[in-house]
């Protein structure tokens, strides 16, 4: 193959776990056994996953190998800045406690598969649910090809650098194997796959935060190797008082918009009642606390005096030359995994978006169930691909920016479906509107920035507010809905009929007490 140097033994124990992976995959398909030609059995898990399961799922689904791939490496570029994403995912827990186990239950009552199918229900718009659908899949896209990333990152490490035709073999080789099972068992795959993913996930930072600092002197060396060479890079080790704006509003707006991401929506209506999605709100922190340590790698990189221009480089090298060959093959494994888990469960969010929400509703309405499914399906081999294609073929950076976009684009679905999970009095076409602009003033301000960053000036007021564009945008985004909201109705604009009652959203006992005569 042209590979130089391979690292055997990281290899072998790498191959194996890949394959046991391999293998749970396509198990899957008899686990939890259920019509798999049927879109809520393949898309969904026919909603059957209990809490542990559930746990693993959502983990697995979060925390991608991008983020432990891209979390350590910003750290180790700019400094605490990088930590952003540690209180953005403890404030993703207690929002989820109260959004999710309500949208699990209207999804339920009427069997939504999708965040445009609650949204054309309640808001009895096509033009609406089409709008969140395309963002869903457009803002997934990029993210599905960054998850390549990561295991582009541990081939090489592991000495696969080979060049021409035979360079991106092992990764096509990956994603066909993942295709494969994919197609085969639908969310079930990604949920039993998930649960070793974790448990490396886990064991791999365990040994890490032991073993390395270790290694190195001690946090105290770590701490202070660093600050020197972050002042060296203009980045800090402690946050300074000027990015205290930025990082609290990229922290809120990150958690909103992560709950709105079309996977993260599937992988919660996979779970089997409200009360399993409200358990893992209280549970999933544990993942915070690893992501913690994990944002640590960052700072001990430095400290190993590890030199790259590559960030996706920066943990695989910090773990080759600080762990024995042997357990680098389990770290890059857990990186490997962590890249499929998420990957399979983002492409069948956009199938599913894809085959209910564009082929049935503008195609072909009289599909059935067993259509749906058979077509997302193929939508789902067609998006990998396409990831697969574009960080083959295109440049990185475009790839980056595109995630950049994803993140600033699905927070605009907000008003739709988070605020309509409480209210039907915005309106339809404000809602749309205020879609439009919110993408459009988001885009503009990321390329603005040439797409370096998502944190925005804004100046008002004749102040200058650091933020995140995401936030700027959403805002301007909900005045908007709220203001031609107030004058479309005061004006009487048709507006539609909900097809949802108030009973829909609450507990089933809840429900079945207000529905009882006093």
């Amino acid at each position: 193959m042209g590979v130089i140097e391979i690292k055997w033994q990281a290899f072998v124990i790498f191959l194996i776990l890949f394959l046991l992976v391999t293998v749970l995959g396509f198990y899957a398909a008899r686990w939890k056994r259920g019509d798999l030609d049927l879109l809520d059995e393949w898309g969904l898990g026919g909603r059957r996953f209990g809490t542990v399961i559930t746990w693993f799922l959502l983990g697995g689904d979060l925390y991608t190998a991008y983020t432990f791939i891209a979390v350590p490496a910003l750290v180790y570029g700019v400094g605490a800045f990088g930590f952003f994403a540690v209180p953005y995912t403890i404030v993703l827990y207690p929002i989820m406690f109260v959004v999710m186990p309500r949208l699990w239950r209207v999804c339920k009552v009427h069997s939504f598969v999708t965040p445009s199918d609650f949204v054309k229900a309640r808001f009895d718009s096509r033009s609406m649910s089409l709008a969140v659908a395309i963002t869903g899949i457009l803002a997934t896209m990029p993210y599905i090809a960054l998850q390549l990333v990561g295991i582009q990152a541990v081939l090489v490490a592991m000495g696969f650098t080979s060049t021409g035709a035979l360079k991106d073999l092992p990764l096509f080789v990956a994603f066909a194997i993942l295709a494969a099972y994919t197609y085969t068992s639908g969310l079930r795959a990604p949920a039993l796959t998930a649960v070793v993913k974790d448990i490396l996930i886990y064991a791999t930072v365990i040994v890490a935060v032991i073993v390395i600092p270790a290694k190195l002197g001690g946090f105290t060396h770590i701490f202070a190797v660093s600050k020197t060479a972050l002042i060296a890079k203009k980045g800090s080790l402690i946050l300074t008082p000027k990015l205290y704006g930025a990082f609290a509003s990229i922290a809120l707006g990150s958690a909103f918009a992560l709950l709105l991401y079309p996977h993260v929506i599937t992988g919660t209506l996979g779970a089997k009642s409200g009360r399993t999605i409200e358990r893992n709100a209280a549970l999933l922190p544990l993942y915070s606390v690893a992501l913690a340590l994990l944002a640590l790698l960052g700072y001990m990189a430095i400290a190993a005096g590890i030199k790259t221009s590559v960030s996706s480089e920066v943990v695989p090298l910090l773990l080759i030359k600080t762990l024995p060959e042997w357990f680098v093959g389990i770290a890059f494994a857990a990186i490997a995994i962590g890249a499929l888990v998420p990957a399979a469960i983002m492409s069948i969010a956009a199938a599913n978006l894809f085959s209910r929400n564009i082929y049935k509703d503008f195609f072909k309405p009289e599909a059935t169930t067993q259509d749906e499914a058979r077509v997302a399906k193929i939508v789902s081999l067609i998006v990998k691909l396409g990831a697969l294609l574009f960080v083959v073929i295109i440049p990185l950076k475009y790839a980056i920016y595109l995630q950049t976009l994803g993140g600033i684009w699905i927070l605009q679905t907000g008003p739709a479906i988070i605020g309509g999970l409480w209210t039907r009095w915005f309106h339809k076409k404000a809602l749309l509107i205020g879609w439009a602009v919110g993408m459009a003033w988001g885009t503009y301000m990321a390329y603005t920035l040439k797409f370096a960053s998502s944190t925005y000036p804004l100046h008002i007021f004749g102040r200058t507010e650091l933020g995140y564009a995401a936030v700027w945008a959403v805002i301007a985004n909900l005045i908007l809905v709220v203001v031609l909201s107030a004058i479309f109705n005061a004006a009487k604009l048709p507006n539609g009929v909900d097809k949802t009652s108030a009973s829909d959203y609450l507990p089933q006992d809840q429900a079945s007490t207000e529905l009882q005569p006093n």
